[in-house]
């Protein structure tokens, strides 16, 4: 396992987590065995979202004895009052589940309290003005709620509410397909996203990641929008080098597919590599680096995909960014201008020339 450290929070995060919305499904057995698996396993990060409030009581059994090494996030605006998942932004609501959610999972605390599924301004407005907010803020200012959460499909929503809440960790639908304008939640054009992950990283909020693998369609040929699967080490990969992303949440109902999971940190480079969306990207993201390294290996030596997120991540005002860069044992001044990551590129950037333009921005 590897992880990752939440910088407003001081919280370190393993790269994979899991999510909840099909465990009910596996049952009470089977759903202990494969959160014990994954715990094992190093995954320390958890998203309650559930589909089912049979999910609690099977997160309360396997891992309440080891609470204190995991991390929980918990919504208020989910409702279970009918057992399946329901939203409610009435603060009644949130007082009767959120009590209930903790008596569930066998604890007295939660990690990442989310304010939830926001995505359109009349959510917000209404979330505040019923209460719920102030309830929320309450459990924190209680010790009950540690860290501020959102969860959100809508970059616009999540820019607004950044700016009016002290957001910790943002829960945003990171994949290939809603990055390229395809599915229910594709909101938000190529820029436009790419700037709530410039955001996030620059601000230092992290970013936990759900439907990577779209619901499954990026799987399947003959439902993906692009008329080809991905596999889903290659989606875990892509949303893992988005700015910000700390961890990927994909659901798992069974200790083999807590097994296949983890099997994404023992993945050769070429399993992982997701260089083939470059054939389907459209018009918008054609020239702009994704960073996903498919043009390795450099002949000199260069990390051009990190180099590259930190040059965008400095333009969008991280000064950090420029520090990470000064520290990297090449830079974009030791280019050769071989051309041979032009030729690799399947994005069509032209790598060499802006090797060139980050150098001459960085002062070399």
């Amino acid at each position: 396992m590897r992880y990752r450290v939440n910088r407003r929070t001081g919280d370190k995060i393993s790269e994979l987590g899991i999510g909840s919305a099909c465990m009910h499904e596996a049952g009470m057995d089977e759903g202990v065995r494969a959160l014990r698996r994954a715990y094992e396993g190093g995954v320390n990060y958890y998203d309650l979202g559930a589909g089912d409030a049979a999910a609690f009581k099977i997160w309360g059994e396997a891992l309440s004895d080891v609470r204190k090494d995991v991390r929980y996030q918990v919504h208020f605006g989910a409702d279970y009052t009918k057992g399946e998942y329901g939203w409610s932004l009435e603060l009644e609501t949130a007082k009767r589940m959120v009590p209930w959610m903790l008596k569930e999972l066998r604890t007295d605390y939660i990690d990442y309290g989310f304010i939830h599924c926001q995505d359109e301004d009349s959510d917000w407005d209404t979330y505040q003005k019923n209460g719920v907010y102030d309830y929320l803020l309450s459990l924190k200012e209680q010790g009950v709620v540690r860290h501020l959460g959102l969860s959100s499909h809508t970059p616009a929503i999540i820019q607004r509410i950044l700016d009016e809440a002290p957001v910790d960790m943002l829960m945003f639908s990171v994949n290939p397909a809603y990055d390229y304008g395809h599915g229910e939640y594709a909101h938000g054009g190529v820029d436009e996203r790419a700037e709530v992950y410039r955001r996030c990283e620059r601000d230092g909020v992290g970013i936990s990641v759900m439907k990577p693998f779209s619901g499954g369609q990026l799987l399947d040929a003959a439902q993906s929008p692009f008329g080809r699967a991905l596999t889903p080490y290659q989606c875990i990969r892509y949303a893992l080098d988005k700015p910000g992303v700390l961890t990927v949440l994909p659901g798992a109902q069974s200790v083999q597919q807590v097994e296949n999971l983890l099997g994404y940190f023992d993945a050769p480079d070429d399993a992982t590599d997701y260089g083939v969306i470059g054939t389907f990207a459209p018009v918008e993201a054609n020239g702009k680096c994704v960073y996903c390294n498919h043009c390795r290996p450099c002949p000199a030596g260069l990390d051009i995909g990190l180099i590259n997120k930190y040059y965008d991540l400095a333009r969008a005002g991280d000064d950090m960014a420029g520090e990470h860069y000064k520290k990297l044992d090449r830079t974009a001044g030791d280019c050769v201008a071989c051309g041979h990551c032009d030729d690799r590129c399947p994005f069509n950037v032209r790598q060499s020339a802006r090797m060139a333009d980050i150098a001459a921005y960085f002062g070399k």
